[in-house]
């Protein structure tokens, strides 16, 4: 019997759609961390963060639905909430941005049993 995780679709450019968007989203996290130390729009930062996780998480949904189940994708729903109340927010957004730092952190860096357990 093939595990969920073995049935992982695919597309040719995938890796590197994938690749781009994470630069796009990276660099929204440095706009929205200068942004956080004066030096820009949080609503920028945040967009373009928001805007590029949306489109890495609908690849993974896609490409896995079970992603959708697993702790991993239930973190970045919440990530993404979160990204978006500091755009709506600005005021809250340096605590939010912290927030979402560790939670990013532990949740990549988490064992993979973790991350990708099911969570109903």
């Amino acid at each position: 019997m093939p595990r969920q995780r073995d049935r992982i679709r695919d597309f040719p450019g995938k890796r590197w759609l994938n690749l781009a968007l994470r630069t796009i989203h990276l660099l929204g996290l440095v706009l929205l961390g200068a942004a956080l130390l004066g030096a820009g729009s949080v609503s920028t930062g945040a967009t373009v963060t928001f805007a590029s996780g949306l489109a890495m998480f609908a690849i993974d949904t896609w490409a896995n639905p079970a992603h959708l189940h697993e702790v991993a994708g239930f973190g970045v729903l919440l990530k993404l909430a979160l990204v978006g109340l500091m755009a709506l927010q600005p005021a809250w957004a340096l605590p939010i941005f912290w927030l979402v730092l560790a939670l990013s952190t532990l949740l990549s860096h988490a064992p993979g049993g973790f991350r990708h357990r099911q969570l109903f």
